[in-house]
């Protein structure tokens, strides 16, 4: 098992197995940001973002999800790494984020299923299960079930995309199989009906994760960093438990892994935005950060790699917590942070001085636009860093939702016509 005898402090370096060495113990998770530019590549935006993140104190920064398919994205607006984008958007993206010593990773994603009809009219999935929320179901494109050859490509997409992150000058790559997307998907026997070699087990439904780690070691050098971002559970009756969680890692430390993050939920159940089933109003101030540590202390026992949680930490009393053994169970070795970085960038640096707790606002609102609400406010955050302007705690949610929506139409648009063009090309 991996040594979990160091001194579990927020600014001790951490060693990770490929011999990389990460400054501190908080890493800046990945937060969807859609500021991409019109080709879909890291613009000024990003790099104006991600240098105050990089002047922040964190030991690691995690990108945005980076898209592996050109006609497969989150979201408009996100960046797309394939083997046709040009690289020195992206060495700039590596430097700016790096300048101060921090590691920096690209987080690197399919969505699946999980693609808006209005961004893409085809999706592809391990089954042809669309997604289920009620009356936003139509938001979603029906997937198509996935073929062998599907299956082949998008295991080298990942792995071209690892390698094109490496010769740009990144540390590392995280592949995400979390939050309902395409590897969570396979992952889930709610999503993954499939009766071949790909289906079926447990073992069979991380079949893909394994390969494409398999695969994008196979191109990269051995001291550039590989981690999995990896549900807990996705909190739906019959799909993807903490069990299963356990049982994945148990496979993957029999792979070259040098960090697995723990997290939960999907669009359907939308876990990582707040504690499950438990309001944040009723819960304490503990329960309301660190959405999954209990889960994590659990996988830390089993794993032979490093774990960090991400959800909800906005105190250095709870992140250094996360790292303390409690209860007869080990700490996790790192801790992710997301939203309350959307509202103050250098929160590690101010950490070293002094504990501080970010309030970060959410949206309390009793339908399915609250999660829309809230995320679409860390947004405007990250685009206002992006343009050099400073968070702001004074927003009015109807409008953010509102300018978001608008500002995603026009990014849809954009998006197909791009699209359309690349394909001619």
């Amino acid at each position: 098992m991996f040594d979990q005898t160091y001194d579990a402090r927020l600014f001790q370096p951490l060693t990770l197995p490929s011999g990389q060495v990460i400054p501190n113990r908080i890493a800046k998770a990945a937060m969807e940001e859609n500021m991409a530019d019109a080709r879909h590549l890291p613009g000024a935006a990003l790099l104006g973002l991600y240098r105050q993140w990089g002047a922040g104190g964190a030991g690691m920064i995690l990108t945005g999800n980076v898209m592996v398919a050109a006609d497969a994205v989150t979201g408009p607006g996100g960046v797309v790494l394939d083997d046709r984008q040009p690289l020195a958007p992206f060495v700039a993206w590596a430097q700016a984020g790096r300048a101060h010593g921090t590691r920096m990773w690209m987080q690197i994603n399919h969505p699946g299923r999980q693609v808006y009809a209005k961004t893409n009219p085809e999706a592809i999935a391990p089954s042809a299960v669309p997604v289920e929320m009620g009356r936003y179901s139509k938001l979603f494109t029906p997937p198509r079930a996935m073929t062998q050859d599907d299956i082949r490509r998008v295991i080298d997409q990942f792995a071209t995309t690892a390698e094109l992150a490496e010769r740009a000058g990144f540390d590392g790559v995280e592949i995400h199989a979390a939050h309902g997307y395409l590897l969570s998907q396979f992952l889930s026997p709610l999503t993954n009906r499939r009766g071949d070699d790909w289906g079926g087990s447990l073992e069979n439904r991380a079949r893909i994760l394994i390969e494409i780690l398999r695969a994008v070691r196979a191109r990269v050098s051995p001291g550039f960093g590989v981690g999995v971002k990896l549900n807990s559970a996705d909190f739906q009756k019959g799909g993807f438990d903490a069990e299963d969680a356990v049982a994945v890692v148990r496979l993957l430390n029999l792979e070259a892994v040098d960090l697995v993050e723990i997290s939960g939920g999907s669009y359907e159940s939308p876990a990582m935005h707040g504690r499950p089933q438990q309001p944040a109003r009723r819960a304490s101030t503990r329960a309301r950060e660190a959405y999954f540590l209990d889960f994590a202390r659990d996988i830390v026992a089993v794993a032979a790699m490093p774990i960090m949680v991400t959800g909800g930490i906005r105190s250095r009393a709870t992140a250094e917590g996360a790292l303390t053994p409690e209860d007869g169970r080990a700490g996790v070795a790192m801790v992710g942070i997301a939203q309350a970085l959307a509202y103050a960038p250098d929160l590690p640096n101010r950490w070293k001085q002094r504990e501080e707790v970010i309030e970060v606002p959410r949206v309390d609102w009793k339908s399915g636009l609250a999660s829309l609400a809230t995320m679409a406010m860390t947004k405007l955050q990250l685009q206002r860093m992006g343009r050099g302007r400073n968070p702001s705690f004074r927003l009015w949610a109807p409008w953010v939702l509102i300018r978001d929506q608008l500002r995603t139409r026009r990014l849809n648009r954009a998006y197909r016509g791009w699209l359309h063009t690349r394909g001619k090309g």
